[in-house]
Protein backbone atom coordinates (compact mmCIF):
# COMPACT_ATOMS: atom_id res chain seq x y z
CA UNK A 1 0.00 0.00 0.00
CA UNK A 2 1.20 3.64 -0.91
CA UNK A 3 1.61 5.96 1.49
CA UNK A 4 -0.26 9.64 0.35
CA UNK A 5 2.21 12.60 0.36
CA UNK A 6 2.12 15.94 1.16
CA UNK A 7 1.97 16.85 -2.17
CA UNK A 8 -0.50 14.98 -3.33
CA UNK A 9 -3.10 15.76 -0.50
CA UNK A 10 -2.03 19.16 -1.24
CA UNK A 11 -2.55 18.73 -5.28
CA UNK A 12 -6.10 17.23 -4.33
CA UNK A 13 -7.20 20.11 -2.31
CA UNK A 14 -5.99 22.11 -4.92
CA UNK A 15 -8.27 20.67 -7.63
CA UNK A 16 -11.03 19.86 -5.42
CA UNK A 17 -11.34 23.57 -4.79
CA UNK A 18 -10.65 24.58 -8.24
CA UNK A 19 -13.63 22.94 -8.87
CA UNK A 20 -15.62 24.12 -6.40
CA UNK A 21 -14.88 27.53 -7.35
CA UNK A 22 -16.48 26.89 -11.08
CA UNK A 23 -19.46 25.41 -9.59
CA UNK A 24 -20.09 28.80 -8.10
CA UNK A 25 -19.18 30.49 -11.62
CA UNK A 26 -21.78 28.25 -13.00
CA UNK A 27 -24.38 29.26 -10.76
CA UNK A 28 -23.52 32.71 -11.35
CA UNK A 29 -23.79 32.20 -15.44
CA UNK A 30 -27.13 30.57 -14.91
CA UNK A 31 -28.56 33.06 -12.83
CA UNK A 32 -27.74 35.54 -14.94
CA UNK A 33 -30.44 37.70 -17.53
CA UNK A 34 -27.92 37.00 -20.46
CA UNK A 35 -26.93 33.38 -21.91
CA UNK A 36 -24.14 31.24 -19.82
CA UNK A 37 -22.87 29.50 -22.64
CA UNK A 38 -19.99 31.82 -22.85
CA UNK A 39 -18.79 31.42 -19.58
CA UNK A 40 -19.34 28.19 -19.35
CA UNK A 41 -16.62 27.56 -22.69
CA UNK A 42 -14.45 29.69 -21.30
CA UNK A 43 -14.41 27.45 -17.59
CA UNK A 44 -14.29 24.26 -19.79
CA UNK A 45 -11.60 25.85 -21.95
CA UNK A 46 -9.43 27.13 -18.91
CA UNK A 47 -9.96 24.20 -16.74
CA UNK A 48 -8.98 21.84 -19.79
CA UNK A 49 -5.47 23.93 -19.71
CA UNK A 50 -4.79 23.93 -16.23
CA UNK A 51 -5.72 20.22 -15.28
CA UNK A 52 -4.48 18.17 -18.09
CA UNK A 53 -1.46 16.35 -17.03
CA UNK A 54 1.87 17.87 -18.01
CA UNK A 55 3.26 14.11 -18.98
CA UNK A 56 0.27 13.63 -21.38
CA UNK A 57 0.48 17.12 -23.40
CA UNK A 58 0.59 16.53 -27.14
CA UNK A 59 3.19 18.09 -28.95
CA UNK A 60 0.78 20.94 -30.24
CA UNK A 61 -0.19 21.64 -27.01
CA UNK A 62 2.38 24.36 -26.35
CA UNK A 63 2.51 26.50 -23.27
CA UNK A 64 1.97 29.71 -25.16
CA UNK A 65 -1.71 27.98 -27.07
CA UNK A 66 -2.56 26.78 -23.40
CA UNK A 67 -2.22 30.26 -21.86
CA UNK A 68 -3.82 32.84 -24.24
CA UNK A 69 -6.77 30.20 -25.65
CA UNK A 70 -8.18 30.61 -22.68
CA UNK A 71 -7.46 34.17 -21.91
CA UNK A 72 -8.68 35.32 -25.10
CA UNK A 73 -12.18 33.67 -24.18
CA UNK A 74 -12.27 35.03 -20.72
CA UNK A 75 -11.80 38.74 -22.71
CA UNK A 76 -14.51 37.95 -24.79
CA UNK A 77 -16.88 37.20 -22.53
CA UNK A 78 -16.24 40.48 -20.69
CA UNK A 79 -16.79 42.32 -24.01
CA UNK A 80 -20.45 40.39 -24.74
CA UNK A 81 -21.33 41.34 -20.88
CA UNK A 82 -20.55 44.77 -21.14
CA UNK A 83 -23.59 44.93 -23.19
CA UNK A 84 -25.73 43.02 -20.53
CA UNK A 85 -25.80 45.29 -17.12
CA UNK A 86 -25.54 43.12 -13.73
CA UNK A 87 -23.16 40.18 -15.29
CA UNK A 88 -21.27 38.64 -12.80
CA UNK A 89 -17.92 36.85 -12.23
CA UNK A 90 -16.65 34.04 -9.82
CA UNK A 91 -13.91 33.01 -7.97
CA UNK A 92 -13.51 29.83 -10.41
CA UNK A 93 -12.16 31.98 -13.61
CA UNK A 94 -10.38 34.18 -11.54
CA UNK A 95 -8.31 30.98 -9.86
CA UNK A 96 -7.54 29.40 -14.04
CA UNK A 97 -6.92 33.24 -15.04
CA UNK A 98 -4.08 32.97 -12.21
CA UNK A 99 -3.14 29.83 -12.60
CA UNK A 100 -2.27 30.32 -16.46
CA UNK A 101 -0.95 33.50 -15.79
CA UNK A 102 1.57 31.52 -13.43
CA UNK A 103 2.29 28.90 -16.07
CA UNK A 104 3.04 31.69 -19.11
CA UNK A 105 5.52 33.05 -16.12
CA UNK A 106 7.10 29.84 -15.43
CA UNK A 107 7.12 27.56 -18.49
CA UNK A 108 6.82 29.67 -21.76
CA UNK A 109 9.40 30.56 -24.17
CA UNK A 110 11.41 33.89 -23.31
CA UNK A 111 9.96 35.40 -27.00
CA UNK A 112 6.66 34.27 -25.29
CA UNK A 113 6.69 34.88 -21.84
CA UNK A 114 5.61 39.01 -21.85
CA UNK A 115 2.98 38.55 -23.97
CA UNK A 116 1.42 35.60 -22.77
CA UNK A 117 1.61 36.92 -19.27
CA UNK A 118 0.24 40.10 -20.17
CA UNK A 119 -2.70 38.52 -21.87
CA UNK A 120 -3.30 36.68 -19.02
CA UNK A 121 -3.13 39.53 -16.43
CA UNK A 122 -5.15 41.73 -18.76
CA UNK A 123 -7.91 39.30 -18.30
CA UNK A 124 -8.20 39.16 -14.75
CA UNK A 125 -7.64 42.98 -14.71
CA UNK A 126 -11.33 43.02 -17.02
CA UNK A 127 -13.39 41.05 -15.11
CA UNK A 128 -14.25 43.70 -12.71
CA UNK A 129 -15.59 45.81 -16.11
CA UNK A 130 -18.58 42.74 -16.13
CA UNK A 131 -20.57 43.97 -12.89
CA UNK A 132 -19.35 47.17 -11.98
CA UNK A 133 -18.55 49.03 -14.99
CA UNK A 134 -21.21 51.97 -13.89
CA UNK A 135 -19.87 52.13 -10.81
CA UNK A 136 -16.06 53.36 -11.48
CA UNK A 137 -15.04 53.31 -7.17
CA UNK A 138 -16.07 49.73 -6.75
CA UNK A 139 -14.68 48.76 -10.14
CA UNK A 140 -11.08 50.78 -9.68
CA UNK A 141 -11.25 48.79 -6.13
CA UNK A 142 -11.79 45.07 -7.69
CA UNK A 143 -8.80 45.89 -10.63
CA UNK A 144 -6.37 47.24 -7.64
CA UNK A 145 -6.96 43.76 -5.77
CA UNK A 146 -6.30 42.01 -8.67
CA UNK A 147 -3.56 43.87 -9.99
CA UNK A 148 -2.08 42.43 -6.52
CA UNK A 149 -2.98 39.55 -7.17
CA UNK A 150 -1.33 39.29 -10.39
CA UNK A 151 1.81 40.87 -9.01
CA UNK A 152 2.13 37.99 -6.22
CA UNK A 153 1.19 35.37 -8.91
CA UNK A 154 4.11 37.15 -11.47
CA UNK A 155 6.79 36.97 -8.75
CA UNK A 156 6.42 33.44 -7.60
CA UNK A 157 6.30 32.12 -10.84
CA UNK A 158 9.24 34.03 -11.83
CA UNK A 159 11.41 32.53 -8.57
CA UNK A 160 10.32 29.38 -9.12
CA UNK A 161 11.36 30.27 -13.27
CA UNK A 162 14.50 31.73 -11.88
CA UNK A 163 15.02 28.01 -9.51
CA UNK A 164 14.66 25.80 -12.25
CA UNK A 165 17.48 27.94 -14.17
CA UNK A 166 19.97 27.50 -11.80
CA UNK A 167 19.25 23.57 -11.06
CA UNK A 168 19.48 23.63 -15.07
CA UNK A 169 22.92 25.33 -14.89
CA UNK A 170 24.12 23.41 -11.78
CA UNK A 171 23.50 20.19 -13.42
CA UNK A 172 25.00 21.13 -16.44
CA UNK A 173 28.43 21.90 -14.41
CA UNK A 174 28.25 18.43 -12.43
CA UNK A 175 27.75 16.60 -16.12
CA UNK A 176 30.46 18.60 -17.63
CA UNK A 177 33.32 18.18 -14.67
CA UNK A 178 31.79 14.65 -14.87
CA UNK A 179 32.86 14.58 -18.93
CA UNK A 180 36.46 16.05 -17.59
CA UNK A 181 36.86 13.55 -14.86
CA UNK A 182 35.69 10.68 -17.56
CA UNK A 183 38.23 11.92 -20.38
CA UNK A 184 41.27 11.97 -17.39
CA UNK A 185 40.28 8.51 -16.48
CA UNK A 186 40.17 7.62 -20.63
CA UNK A 187 43.68 9.36 -20.77
CA UNK A 188 45.05 7.16 -17.60
CA UNK A 189 43.29 3.86 -18.65
CA UNK A 190 44.51 4.22 -22.69
CA UNK A 191 48.03 5.85 -21.84
CA UNK A 192 48.78 2.85 -19.90
CA UNK A 193 47.75 0.01 -22.53
CA UNK A 194 49.35 2.12 -25.56
CA UNK A 195 52.61 2.83 -23.05
CA UNK A 196 52.32 -1.18 -22.72
CA UNK A 197 52.43 -1.01 -26.56
CA UNK A 198 55.12 1.11 -27.26
CA UNK A 199 57.26 -0.53 -24.90
CA UNK A 200 56.89 -3.83 -26.01
CA UNK A 201 57.96 -3.08 -29.87
CA UNK A 202 60.87 -1.15 -28.80
CA UNK A 203 61.66 -4.38 -26.98
CA UNK A 204 60.34 -6.72 -29.88
CA UNK A 205 62.53 -4.18 -32.26
CA UNK A 206 65.44 -4.77 -30.32
CA UNK A 207 65.36 -8.42 -29.61
CA UNK A 208 64.56 -8.77 -33.69
CA UNK A 209 66.93 -10.93 -35.80
CA UNK A 210 68.42 -8.85 -38.06
CA UNK A 211 67.49 -11.18 -40.76
CA UNK A 212 63.65 -10.69 -40.80
CA UNK A 213 63.38 -7.50 -42.43
CA UNK A 214 59.76 -7.51 -43.11
CA UNK A 215 59.58 -7.35 -38.88
CA UNK A 216 60.99 -3.91 -38.00
CA UNK A 217 59.50 -1.99 -40.33
CA UNK A 218 55.98 -2.57 -39.06
CA UNK A 219 57.18 -2.62 -35.65
CA UNK A 220 58.46 0.55 -36.44
CA UNK A 221 54.92 1.40 -37.91
CA UNK A 222 53.67 0.49 -34.77
CA UNK A 223 55.51 2.72 -32.27
CA UNK A 224 55.10 5.81 -34.86
CA UNK A 225 51.05 5.14 -34.11
CA UNK A 226 51.34 4.80 -30.65
CA UNK A 227 53.44 7.90 -29.52
CA UNK A 228 51.16 9.90 -31.89
CA UNK A 229 48.03 8.43 -30.28
CA UNK A 230 49.40 9.50 -26.67
CA UNK A 231 50.36 13.32 -27.96
CA UNK A 232 46.91 13.40 -29.34
CA UNK A 233 45.37 12.00 -26.46
CA UNK A 234 47.56 14.42 -24.57
CA UNK A 235 46.25 17.58 -26.42
CA UNK A 236 42.59 16.58 -26.36
CA UNK A 237 42.24 15.97 -22.78
CA UNK A 238 43.90 19.41 -22.27
CA UNK A 239 41.36 21.10 -24.11
CA UNK A 240 38.38 19.10 -22.51
CA UNK A 241 39.99 20.27 -18.74
CA UNK A 242 40.20 23.79 -19.87
CA UNK A 243 43.56 23.52 -17.75
CA UNK A 244 47.21 23.43 -18.34
CA UNK A 245 47.88 21.35 -15.02
CA UNK A 246 48.41 17.74 -16.03
CA UNK A 247 48.86 16.74 -12.14
CA UNK A 248 45.36 17.79 -11.55
CA UNK A 249 43.59 14.39 -11.79
CA UNK A 250 41.75 12.38 -9.28
CA UNK A 251 42.91 8.84 -8.37
CA UNK A 252 41.21 6.18 -9.88
CA UNK A 253 39.44 2.70 -8.21
CA UNK A 254 38.52 -0.67 -9.13
CA UNK A 255 36.92 -3.86 -8.19
CA UNK A 256 40.04 -4.62 -5.77
CA UNK A 257 39.92 -1.18 -4.35
CA UNK A 258 35.44 -1.73 -3.40
CA UNK A 259 36.84 -3.84 -0.49
CA UNK A 260 38.40 -1.11 0.87
CA UNK A 261 35.90 1.33 0.70
CA UNK A 262 33.56 -1.63 2.78
CA UNK A 263 35.79 -1.94 4.89
CA UNK A 264 37.03 1.77 5.70
CA UNK A 265 32.93 2.52 6.06
CA UNK A 266 32.04 -0.23 8.72
CA UNK A 267 31.54 1.50 12.24
CA UNK A 268 30.32 0.21 15.63
CA UNK A 269 26.99 1.22 14.64
CA UNK A 270 26.65 0.76 10.83
CA UNK A 271 28.12 -2.81 9.67
CA UNK A 272 28.76 -3.34 5.77
CA UNK A 273 29.22 -6.48 3.66
CA UNK A 274 30.82 -7.23 0.18
CA UNK A 275 29.02 -9.81 -1.46
CA UNK A 276 31.18 -10.90 -4.66
CA UNK A 277 30.18 -13.67 -6.45
CA UNK A 278 33.00 -15.98 -7.57
CA UNK A 279 32.16 -15.57 -11.33
CA UNK A 280 33.04 -11.83 -11.39
CA UNK A 281 36.03 -11.67 -13.27
CA UNK A 282 39.12 -9.65 -12.35
CA UNK A 283 40.46 -8.93 -15.92
CA UNK A 284 37.09 -6.57 -17.08
CA UNK A 285 38.49 -3.57 -18.03
CA UNK A 286 39.77 -0.50 -16.26
CA UNK A 287 36.86 1.95 -17.42
CA UNK A 288 34.42 -0.73 -15.91
CA UNK A 289 36.03 -1.58 -12.98
CA UNK A 290 36.58 2.26 -12.28
CA UNK A 291 32.41 2.88 -12.23
CA UNK A 292 31.99 0.68 -10.38
CA UNK A 293 34.44 1.79 -8.38
CA UNK A 294 32.70 5.36 -8.37
CA UNK A 295 28.94 3.82 -8.17
CA UNK A 296 29.96 1.90 -4.13
CA UNK A 297 31.82 5.31 -3.38
CA UNK A 298 29.13 7.96 -4.14
CA UNK A 299 26.46 5.29 -2.68
CA UNK A 300 28.37 4.84 0.58
CA UNK A 301 28.85 8.85 0.55
CA UNK A 302 24.93 9.05 0.09
CA UNK A 303 24.17 6.71 3.49
CA UNK A 304 26.42 8.31 5.27
CA UNK A 305 24.71 11.83 4.33
CA UNK A 306 20.56 10.92 4.27
CA UNK A 307 20.37 7.18 5.96
CA UNK A 308 22.14 7.50 9.50
CA UNK A 309 20.09 4.87 10.91
CA UNK A 310 21.19 2.21 8.89
CA UNK A 311 22.22 -0.92 10.47
CA UNK A 312 23.53 -2.87 7.75
CA UNK A 313 24.42 -1.87 4.22
CA UNK A 314 25.14 -4.77 1.63
CA UNK A 315 27.70 -4.27 -1.19
CA UNK A 316 27.00 -6.62 -4.05
CA UNK A 317 29.02 -7.58 -6.76
CA UNK A 318 27.74 -9.88 -9.76
CA UNK A 319 28.58 -10.87 -13.03
CA UNK A 320 25.59 -12.62 -15.28
CA UNK A 321 25.64 -12.41 -19.16
CA UNK A 322 28.73 -10.73 -19.87
CA UNK A 323 27.50 -7.62 -17.53
CA UNK A 324 28.68 -6.61 -14.18
CA UNK A 325 26.24 -5.88 -11.73
CA UNK A 326 26.67 -3.57 -8.43
CA UNK A 327 24.60 -2.60 -5.82
CA UNK A 328 24.29 -0.67 -2.78
CA UNK A 329 21.91 -1.26 -0.71
CA UNK A 330 20.61 0.07 3.20
CA UNK A 331 17.90 -0.54 5.43
CA UNK A 332 17.67 3.23 6.41
CA UNK A 333 14.35 5.09 7.25
CA UNK A 334 15.81 8.53 6.02
CA UNK A 335 17.25 9.51 9.42
CA UNK A 336 20.74 11.24 9.51
CA UNK A 337 23.20 12.24 11.66
CA UNK A 338 24.55 15.21 9.39
CA UNK A 339 23.88 18.83 9.47
CA UNK A 340 21.70 19.86 6.57
CA UNK A 341 24.77 21.64 5.46
CA UNK A 342 26.75 19.05 4.98
CA UNK A 343 23.87 16.86 2.51
CA UNK A 344 25.27 18.13 -0.53
CA UNK A 345 23.64 19.36 -3.63
CA UNK A 346 22.03 16.11 -4.69
CA UNK A 347 23.90 16.04 -8.08
CA UNK A 348 26.28 13.17 -7.21
CA UNK A 349 23.44 10.41 -8.66
CA UNK A 350 23.51 13.27 -11.56
CA UNK A 351 27.07 12.40 -12.49
CA UNK A 352 26.82 8.78 -11.79
CA UNK A 353 24.22 8.37 -14.33
CA UNK A 354 26.64 10.82 -16.77
CA UNK A 355 29.47 7.73 -15.98
CA UNK A 356 27.35 4.64 -16.25
CA UNK A 357 25.42 5.91 -19.84
CA UNK A 358 29.15 6.85 -20.71
CA UNK A 359 29.99 3.24 -20.66
CA UNK A 360 26.43 1.78 -22.07
CA UNK A 361 25.23 1.25 -18.57
CA UNK A 362 22.42 1.57 -16.66
CA UNK A 363 21.89 3.16 -13.70
CA UNK A 364 18.76 2.80 -10.90
CA UNK A 365 18.07 4.30 -7.89
CA UNK A 366 15.27 4.34 -5.53
CA UNK A 367 13.54 3.10 -2.51
CA UNK A 368 13.25 -0.45 -1.57
CA UNK A 369 9.98 -2.62 -1.16
CA UNK A 370 9.61 -2.70 2.27
CA UNK A 371 12.08 0.26 3.62
CA UNK A 372 16.02 1.81 2.82
CA UNK A 373 17.32 2.74 -0.67
CA UNK A 374 19.22 0.59 -3.28
CA UNK A 375 21.70 1.87 -5.76
CA UNK A 376 21.88 -0.40 -8.66
CA UNK A 377 24.47 -0.49 -11.89
CA UNK A 378 24.82 -2.56 -14.67
CA UNK A 379 27.59 -2.52 -17.30
CA UNK A 380 28.33 -4.67 -20.36
CA UNK A 381 31.56 -5.75 -20.58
Amino acid sequence: MKSVSVRGCAGGAGVGALFAAVFVDVVYASGSDGPSWPVAATLLLGGVAVLWPAARHPRWLTPQLRTTVPAVASLVCTVDSVARSGALFGPGELAILLCLLFVAVRHCPRNWVVACAALDGGAVLALPVRPFLGELDTMLGFILIGLLLVGLTIAFAAYLRSQDYRRTVAVGETRRAERLAIAADLHDFVAHHVTGILVQTQVARMMADTGTEELDPVLAGIERAATEALASMRRTVGVLRDTDDAADRRPVGDLAGVADLVEGFASPVQKATLQRATAVPDDLPHEVQAAAFRVVQEALTNVRRHAGDATQVTVGLRYDRARLQVSVSDDGRGGSQLPAAAHGGGFGLVGLKERVTALGGELHAGPRAEYGWEVRAVFPR
